[in-house]
This record gives structure tokens, C-alpha cells and sequence, in this order.
């Protein structure tokens, strides 16, 4: 276990992975303080042992005063809060943070948990933080410019950071695909063809805190994380079609469009830079060890 005892750590968009990380970072031994735009999610925060917990909106100003300045630690993990808000969570949120920082005192590591969907790349690529990530879709550059900002926030106001693209989220509690095949469905949309990418929530959990425990020589970087075995959807589904004792359903052929409107793509999103820099391994490597856990722990 990473000792984090004595230091102060700030989770922004404190949801359903900053929660997470919030438990793990009071388990080192930091003091935690959160803000949720969830009057509910902000009441189980303070019930865990959180020192402080702000309920406000991250691209207003209405928090600035509530959470004192230069903590050791930041983690901004905000969710978008609905398809028509990401511009306002995601690069409003983050000018808020920067002008926070800016004026109150410097923030010495800061996190970022962006998201692969800033990479266009597909036709089954291997795709690394080399590659050019634009955004492929609006919510996608919406994303993209979020991260400009933090990349040139001063380093008086953030001293280091680290953004972590994330594939996608899964875990206890969080596990669409698998709803979906436990209501007995018969026909999914979309086709099978393309890889998923994956990346469970301890295993996001565990990068955070590799980041925010870095040495200092390791200096601002972007990693990417997911687990280290891609398959393709038909896989997945046929796989946990067996577990649960379903029959596998068809899928209909219609284009399978992510959050943005464009097509799913079928790529490999590579972790191997946090592997190598950090030392980071996901616990969860393939999907197969993912929802074995997420089935065995809810029975």
C-alpha cells in the first residue's frame, strides 16, 4: 500500500471513479476532500470520512471559496452530467480549475481522467499518445480543448499534471453491455466486428494513485489506459452470453455509433507507456478477469 499520509488531496466531479479513488487515497492515509454537483452523492462522501465535501457545479465559481488553496493533490475526474453539458463540464470545469489554482496557490500534482475518445484512429490501429487526438467527434474535441487548457496552465498555478485517457469505463455497478444480455435480449444493434476497449475501475483507481505517487522525476505526461488484451464486441458478449446461461443474440448490422454520433472504431489502444513509466499493470487484463469479478461479486 502507497503511504499518502500528511498529504491533502482535492477530487473534482467526485463520481463514480473519483469515489473510488477517494476510498483508497483515506485507506494511505491522505485527508480527502471532494466536490459532487450530487446533494446525494455529496451525503454518502461525507459518510466514508471525507474531510470536506462541496456541492456545487466545477465550471462555476461558487466552490473557490469552499476548498482552501494549494493542496498537495488534485484530481479532476468530472463526469460530463448529460450529453448537453460536456462543453460546460468539461472545458468551463477546467478554466474554473486553472483560475482557481491561478489565484489561490499552486496545486503540486494534478490529475485529469480525459478519454480515448479524443483519437480518431481506426482500421484496426495501434494507437499510443503519439498519435495526433484531435477529438473524432464533437463531444471528442470538446474533450481535446479541455486538455489543451491544463497542458498550458501555467506551473505556478499546476505544477505537474497528468491526463489519463481512459478506454472504456466498466465495473461493479457500471456494466451496460451486461444489463443488456442479463434482460434476455435477442438482437443487439450495431456489429461485433470492432475491438472494445476497456478499462476497469480499480485498474483506473490504481493509475490515478500511480500518478499522483510518482517521483519527481517524472515529470507532465499523457498516458493512456485500458487493459492489455482488446477483443472484438462479438467476443464479449458471446463470452458472457455463457456465463450467464443466454443465448447469444444477433447483432443487427446498423452502424454501432458512440456518444457523438460516429461509428465505433476498431483500434488498439496501447497502456504500454504507464507500464513502463510507472510501473502501473492493470489488475484486470482482460475483459474475462474484469466481469468474472463484477459476476462473482454480485453473486
Amino acid at each position: 500500500m502507497i503511504s499518502m499520509a500528511g498529504k491533502r488531496l482535492v477530487i473534482l466531479g467526485c463520481g463514480y471513479v473519483g469515489s473510488a479513488v477517494a476510498k483508497a487515497a483515506l485507506a494511505a492515509g491522505a485527508r480527502v476532500e471532494a466536490l459532487t454537483r450530487n446533494p446525494e452523492k455529496a451525503a454518502a462522501l461525507r459518510a466514508t470520512g471525507l474531510s470536506q465535501v462541496v456541492v456545487a457545479e466545477l465550471g462555476s465559481l461558487q466552490w473557490h471559496a469552499q476548498i482552501a488553496p494549494a493542496p498537495d493533490f488534485v484530481v479532476n475526474c468530472v463526469s460530463s452530467g448529460g450529453p448537453d453539458q460536456y462543453w460546460q463540464s468539461y472545458v468551463v470545469g477546467m478554466q474554473s480549475i486553472v483560475s482557481w489554482a491561478t489565484k489561490n496557490g499552486p496545486v503540486g500534482t494534478m490529475v485529469y481522467t480525459s478519454s480515448t475518445s479524443v483519437y480518431p484512429q481506426g482500421d484496426g490501429a495501434v494507437v499510443d499518445e503519439t498519435a495526433w487526438a484531435p477529438g473524432a467527434t464533437p463531444n471528442g474535441r470538446t474533450i481535446s480543448e479541455s486538455e489543451v487548457l491544463l497542458k498550458t496552465a501555467p506551473t505556478t498555478a499546476i505544477q505537474r499534471h497528468f491526463i489519463l485517457r481512459l478506454a472504456g469505463i466498466y465495473g461493479p455497478g457500471r456494466h451496460h453491455l451486461l444489463d443488456q444480455l442479463r434482460t434476455g435480449t435477442e438482437t443487439l444493434n450495431g456489429s461485433g466486428e470492432h475491438r472494445l476497449n476497456l478499462a476497469h475501475r480499480d485498474d483506473i483507481v490504481a493509475a490515478i494513485i500511480a500518478c499522483l505517487s510518482a517521483p519527481e522525476s517524472v515529470g507532465t505526461e499523457i498516458f493512456n489506459v485500458a487493459d492489455t488484451a482488446p477483443a472484438t464486441r462479438a467476443e464479449v458478449v458471446a463470452w458472457l452470453c455463457t456465463q450467464l446461461g443466454r443465448p447469444v443474440p444477433a447483432f443487427d448490422g446498423t452502424t454501432t455509433a458512440r456518444r457523438g454520433g460516429a461509428p465505433m472504431p476498431d483500434r488498439i489502444i496501447s497502456s504500454a507507456k504507464i507500464q513502463q513509466v510507472l510501473g502501473w499493470r492493470p489488475l484486470h487484463s482482460d475483459f474475462r478477469t474484469g466481469f468474472g469479478a463484477i459476476l462473482k461479486g454480485e453473486g
